[in-house]
């Protein structure tokens, strides 16, 4: 149904131009925001889904390509592209290198090298139940029944949004997100997507920036079915990316009984639920309540690419109490299967439960940390509002004061200047942010590739500040943008969002970063000179 509208891009009927100028009622899912139809010629040996794959990217598919045709190598491509937008984490290689070739993991029996069971092999499956029983401190042991294999949580939410719904019904979900989760649920499945759109401005009930609601919720819900839409599920991603957030044990339980009344499906991905990396964050993970509001309707995955610094091993677990959406995924694992010899491997390493605790979980942290305090310490001396979480590979960071009208079409360009000066970020669109101006760096990186890539951003953003003072000056009657919020009503967050019981332990170093990015980002003095005043 949601292809329908796009069918003319195919072998039979009206051209390109049509296609992307008709409007797409009914929809939340702009898939022009996806497409890159520049110079693209319709393929008469596709369809027209095959055609519409075939330009269906947008700025991280092309950052990511001009990556891999350019990527920084210290003695061999100093001058290369460095990787601050795609969510890796590249700061444990050497410990996990180091497990994933010692004797214990070169098992090479017969049984991993045939067809296995689709929903994985039983020893995995076991040895998954009892780590998440461990790490999200499940109320009683976790069951293998209810877990499911599949190479990869892009898999996952495939094969879920397939089982789930129909194709052209929709799920929720709270914008800025991962936007990955397009491709699979969209392109892949041809299930829609209805966002609800959060935003960073601290009003009534919104205690932090891009707080999801669940006013917010009803009202995107609302919304879509007035528009006949017929919405299947929920994604939450805990913590939360791009934004780093971790959803409190109220929160959550808010969320899935706001499902429960709609009966609604709730998917949860807690891929990030190990990389909380300070001692002040805590985690909760949906399977660690007491009680779930709707068991039967709530499905959880985690993988170990995040937590594990293995983005290479295509590896994720569904946990599921529903029998009937675990036998339907399962049919189709068939399709998304993990090799034996690799489902040997990450058994044996989740059983390694001291070596996680002592060794990799420590120092994974410690590294993290460090590696976050860096990046901030630097975004706080450009003057760089950004949201100071603990959780996850990234930072959100606020460029707005960089873009002179405004506009997304302003955001790309100062994206595709970043990638010019050879360094890749995310921009605020390819999450589906509803402001422009936000981007997304990933922090989790060797100390020289920090270092030098966030050389090449200070120098693109100083010479952004010194273009935007210079318009100013030959405009001065223009020089306020329309609807841009002065200093004293724009979210500005360097400090890590607090109750008002610990707020006064907010550190010295936060209030000045903070103070700091407010002279910075007025333009007071600029417009009040010692001449004009004369």
């Amino acid at each position: 149904q949601a292809l329908s509208e796009i069918e003319g891009m195919g072998g039979r009927g009206s051209n390109l131009q049509e296609m992307r100028v008709r409007p797409l009622a009914k929809r939340r899912l702009d898939m022009h925001s996806f497409c890159n139809p520049s110079g693209f010629q319709r393929s008469p040996y596709l369809s027209a889904r095959g055609n519409f794959a075939n330009i269906f990217q947008g700025p991280t598919e092309e950052g990511y390509k001009a990556y891999h045709a350019d990527k920084y190598d210290e003695d061999k491509n100093p001058d290369g592209i460095i990787n601050f937008g795609t969510s890796e984490n590249k700061l444990c290689f050497d410990l996990m290198s180091k497990r994933l070739t010692q004797a214990d993991m070169n098992l090479m029996d017969p049984s991993l090298l045939q067809y296995p069971d689709w929903k994985g092999h039983m020893f995995l499956r076991e040895e998954v139940a009892r780590f998440l029983t461990y790490y999200c401190k499940a109320p009683a042991p976790l069951k293998a029944e209810n877990v499911i294999v599949l190479n990869g949580c892009g898999s996952l939410f495939s094969a879920l949004a397939t089982v789930l719904c129909d194709p052209g019904e929709a799920v929720l979900i709270a914008t800025p997100f991962y936007s990955g989760i397009t491709q699979s649920v969209f392109l892949y499945g041809n299930v829609k997507l209805v966002y609800v759109y959060l935003d960073s401005k601290i009003t009534g009930t919104n205690t932090r920036p891009f707080q999801l609601t669940v006013e917010k919720l009803e009202k995107a819900l609302q919304d879509a079915r007035a528009e006949g839409v017929t919405v299947r599920a929920l994604i939450l991603l805990n913590p939360q990316n791009p934004l780093g957030d971790i959803y409190s044990l109220s929160e959550l339980r808010d969320y899935l009984e706001f499902a429960k009344r709609h009966e609604l499906h709730v998917i949860v991905d807690e891929v990030y639920m190990l990389s909380v990396f300070d001692e002040s964050a805590t985690f909760h993970s949906v399977l660690g309540m007491d009680r779930l509001p709707d068991p039967q309707r709530t499905h959880v995955m985690w993988g170990i690419t995040k937590d594990f610094a293995v983005s290479g091993i295509r590896f994720g677990t569904l946990y599921t109490e529903n029998q009937d959406v675990a036998n339907a995924v399962a049919s189709l694992c068939y399709f998304h299967g993990v090799c034996g010899p690799v489902q040997y491997k990450v058994a044996q390493l989740l059983r390694d439960r001291d070596w996680i605790n002592q060794v990799y979980l420590r120092a994974n942290h410690a590294r993290l940390k460090a590696a976050h305090t860096y990046v901030t310490d630097e975004l706080k001396t450009l003057g760089v509002p950004f949201l100071n979480r603990n959780a996850g590979l990234f930072v959100w960071m606020d460029f707005r004061k960089y873009l002179k009208t405004g506009t997304f079409e302003e955001e790309l360009l100062l994206w595709k200047r970043f990638l010019d000066n050879k360094v890749l970020l995310s921009c605020g669109k390819t999450f589906e942010c509803s402001e422009p101006g936000w981007f997304r760096i990933i922090f989790a990186d060797k100390t020289h590739r920090l270092q030098l890539g966030m050389q090449r951003i200070r120098k693109v953003l100083e010479e952004r500040e010194q273009e935007i003072l210079a318009e100013e000056k030959e405009q001065p009657c223009q020089s306020d943008q329309e609807g841009k919020a002065d200093s004293t009503d724009e979210v500005i967050f360097v400090s890590r969002h607090q109750d008002s019981t610990c707020a006064s332990s907010s550190s010295l170093s936060d209030l000045i970063g903070l103070l700091q990015q407010q002279m910075r980002s007025s333009d007071w003095l600029q417009k009040n000179t010692a001449e004009q005043f004369a």
